[in-house]
């Protein structure tokens, strides 16, 4: 009989046994560990290796602080919820759900076990096991839902995506010593994607950092025809840039690689006319946008309100190429010109051939600006 009952209990307590002696000794050893993993990993390339292992240190630093603060600032609340319903020990209970949320997913539920038990023993009615219940339903699935995939992704580096995906995947390769170990591993395991080159798709699947560079959301979301998300893209990115840093590092860049695509064939012709409509709505929208946020700006500081308004005289020709996204880029300069109180207006390519050049309107024109995005052949 004692060996029938006693086996179930003393069998993990050997388990946690077994695994608090190997960290002591672990963590005795840890410099002679890490200078063997060195070796192990990468003695080729000490400095790269030496900087994935910071990297990994750092960030399981962050994730296990991070959880003390998640799992601490829960217990917290729970004591003070059970405190309000009228729970007796409200702060046992608080620090219990504190410590078995350490368990992840299933440790809160636990934790909630006993406290519910007791307001229904307490009280002879149901009310204070159900506000209990409610209690813990809602801060469980406010913490696990909202808070703790959001917080951790940005600690670690790891997507709020991938944190769920990893809790799945190892949970079902080892159970529940998966679940515990599930993010720290994949946090292992995007780092290895960030330092190994072959192993940069686990960056890509699992890191939090953009999979497309800004020029490349740019030109996959103008072929997509979505000029919402193109222009939600620029006002995000406008926050940090001024509009022609905008225009010449992503708009132009992500208008070259239509360029390429057209001049290798793969672009269609009802596709660029595609592309060229939504170019020319991006800027239409960044004009409005930026005259709202200036007219958003003289309101606040009146003082700059006072400046007289720009002549609107046509005072800069912006002459398109023949290419089929350089009227694009020169509605772009124009819009650069104006923004800063310039006058400008952009002409055709066709305006400017030789048979109706002589009908071109330069009166009061200072300047003449060719906008080529990409020159090939003779520009003449």
């Amino acid at each position: 009989m004692a060996k029938e009952f006693l086996t179930p209990i003393l069998s993990p307590l050997a388990t946690l046994g077994i695994v608090f002696i190997v960290a002591i000794f672990a963590l005795l050893q840890s410099e002679d560990l890490r200078d063997r993993l060195i070796r192990l990993l990468g003695a080729d390339d000490i400095h790269r290796t030496t900087i994935a292992m910071d990297d990994a240190d750092s960030r399981l630093r962050r994730y296990f602080l991070t959880q003390l603060t998640v799992n601490t600032a829960f217990g917290l609340v729970v004591g003070i919820g059970l405190f309000i319903i009228g729970v007796p020990n409200p702060v046992l209970w608080g620090v219990l759900s504190a410590l078995l949320r350490f368990i992840p997913y299933i440790g809160s539920f636990i934790s909630a076990l006993l406290p519910i038990a007791l307001a229904a023993g307490v009280e002879p009615g149901w009310s204070m096991a159900l506000w209990t219940a409610a209690l813990y339903v809602v801060v469980e699935g406010i913490t696990g839902q909202a808070i703790e995939p959001l917080v951790y992704g940005h600690s670690t580096g790891i997507s709020p995506f991938a944190v769920v995906v990893a809790a799945i995947f190892w949970s079902w390769v080892w159970g529940p010593v998966g679940l515990f170990l599930s993010t720290p591993l994949t946090l292992c395991l995007v780092v290895l994607g960030r330092n190994v080159k072959r192993l940069e798709f686990l960056d890509v699947m699992f890191g939090d950092r953009p999979a497309l560079s800004p020029v490349e959301s740019f030109y996959q979301r103008i072929l997509a025809e979505d000029g919402d998300e193109v222009l939600e893209q620029a006002e995000t990115l406008l926050k940090d840039m001024p509009l022609s840093e905008y225009y010449d590092d992503v708009a132009l860049k992500g208008m070259q690689l239509a360029a390429i695509d057209a001049e290798r064939g793969v672009l269609a012709a009802d596709q660029l006319e595609t592309v060229k409509k939504t170019i020319y709505e991006l800027v239409e929208s960044l004009t409005e946008h930026i005259e709202k946020r200036n007219d958003a700006a003289d309101a606040t500081d009146p003082s700059s309100a006072g400046a007289p308004p720009p002549d609107r005289t046509p005072a800069i020709l912006s002459i398109a190429g023949r290419g089929p996204l350089d009227e694009p880029a020169s509605a772009m300069l124009v819009h650069l010109l104006q923004d800063q109180g310039i006058a400008a207006r952009m002409v055709k390519y066709n305006d400017v051939s030789r048979h109706t050049l002589q009908n071109l309107d330069v009166s009061n024109v200072a300047m003449a600006s060719i906008a080529y995005l990409d020159i090939s052949g003779s520009p003449a």
